[in-house]
């Protein structure tokens, strides 16, 4: 297919892809949330329909004890390499529904964006895959496999479990990976280092049972009171992690923009930003540590009792270059040595992710740089992401001979994990038209 002929052909094609992009961000498919199971799996069957309606020779649902993903195929011509074409159907939990524009489950279009829970992150991954491999209708010039996953919002815990058993299924000369942001609407980027992740709790006991606060309040502590000591501890005066033996990197790209970038993520009036370093190593080459959630009555709930225990959810992302193994016990020694006032401190391990950096060099990055830049009318760029993608590590080393390339379907203005998540539509039209003219010219 020429490359005009190709342009005219996703060109039909996208219409019905927007609205099944929509239809699919209907589906609340939220992996952290035990009762929403069965839309995750609803969310699957509709893609697995979709990938038979665009020629696949095999489709399966398959799980390996966790949620569905969906495998499907198109054997590769004579001499053509084979591309795995990565999206996730699962999304975040929504936050506070007022504080949506519109309902999250009901996509609404405003000024060239698409609002809703997923509609970047990462259906329009989902969506411009299928779009690509029905624009070649359902022929490909490339082999492709087609893996959908239906639990990257909560880790990918079974991620390793299902390369183990479909390895041979999704083994691929080339790994796109469909969840990442461009620079901007109309520049395109390459994600090429990703910070790591580990969450842990942590647990302040310090009394048998509640007692009363002013019966008891003066000699005897609370475990709040406590919780919240050790949570002040995990950064320093500058807003830097405090938290010893965690990497930190460096970054040469370009500083940005501080009161654009306060602008864009929505800083309040008087709110400073944290940390040393230029935004690009804050954001993509040093650790950071967040306090996710605490465990203890609400303020509509409270009482006048102390309180015996209380429990943290505490996220580090680390810099590339470190190991996650070994922050998780640099960060659980930091809990432990906070201890105040004899409390007993019991940290529990959560989820880990390995930070990764990635090679651009090679015929694979040439080609996509070409095909980037036909699509968007300007260069892509390199960047790095604050956000952990730990299968990223896992399929490099699974398919060591493999290049992974991460590209973008969101842009700065996504609000992905947020409140009014959305995609620029002109920006997808034109990531599809990438991918396509991509694989286009991969083949011999």
């Amino acid at each position: 297919m020429s490359t005009d002929a190709l342009r005219s052909s996703l060109s039909g094609v996208l219409p019905d892809a927007r609205k099944d992009l929509e239809a699919l961000a209907r589906i609340p498919s939220i992996s952290a949330d035990p009762a929403k199971a069965s839309e995750v799996r609803a969310a699957a069957e509709v893609v697995a329909q979709h990938a038979t309606a665009a020629g696949a020779a095999t489709v399966d649902i398959v799980d390996a004890g966790g949620a569905p993903a969906v495998i499907a195929t198109w054997p590769a011509p004579p001499g053509a390499p084979t591309v795995l074409l990565y999206a996730h159907l699962d999304v975040q939990p929504t936050g506070p529904l007022e504080e949506w524009t519109s309902p999250p489950f009901e996509p609404a279009e405003r000024d060239g964006r698409l609002y809703g829970r997923g509609a970047a992150d990462d259906k329009a991954g989902v969506m411009m895959h299928l779009a690509v491999l029905r624009a070649f209708e359902g022929k490909p010039p490339v082999g492709v496999v087609l893996f959908i996953e239906g639990e990257e919002e909560i880790g990918s815990p079974t991620l390793t479990a299902l390369l183990d058993e479909h390895h041979d299924v999704l083994r691929s000369d080339v790994i796109i990976i469909a969840d990442s942001a461009n620079a901007a609407v109309d520049v395109p980027a390459f994600t090429t280092s990703l910070r790591g992740l580990v969450d842990l709790f942590v647990e302040v006991r310090l009394l048998e049972r509640p007692v009363h606060s002013g019966v008891y309040g003066g000699p005897v502590a609370d475990a709040l009171t406590g919780l919240c000591r050790i949570l002040a501890t995990l950064h320093d005066d500058l807003g830097d992690v405090a938290v010893k033996g965690l990497h930190v990197g460096t970054s040469d790209t370009p500083d940005l923009d501080p009161d654009v970038f306060r602008a864009d993520v929505g800083l309040v009036p008087g709110g400073e930003l944290i940390g040393t370093g230029t935004l690009p190593e804050r954001l993509w080459q040093r650790p950071a540590v967040s306090v996710l959630g605490i465990d203890a009555p609400s303020t509509a709930e409270a009482s006048n009792v102390l309180l015996p225990r209380a429990r943290a959810k505490v996220s580090l992302r680390l810099a590339p270059g470190d190991d996650a193994t070994r922050a998780e016990e640099a960060l659980t020694e930091h809990l432990k040595a906070q201890a105040p006032w004899g409390a007993e401190v019991v940290v529990i391990p959560g989820t880990a992710g390995e930070p990764f950096a990635l090679t651009t060099e090679g015929s694979v990055y040439d080609l996509a740089r070409a095909s980037f830049a036909d699509a968007y009318g300007n260069e892509a760029v390199e960047m790095g992401i604050g956000g952990s993608i730990p299968f990223i590590a896992e399929f490099a080393r699974t398919y060591p001979g493999a290049t992974v390339l991460v590209t973008g379907v969101g842009d700065p203005a996504s609000r992905w994990h947020g409140i009014d998540e959305s995609l620029h539509l002109g920006m997808w039209e034109k990531a599809c038209l990438a991918e396509a003219l991509l694989l286009s010219r991969l083949a011999p």
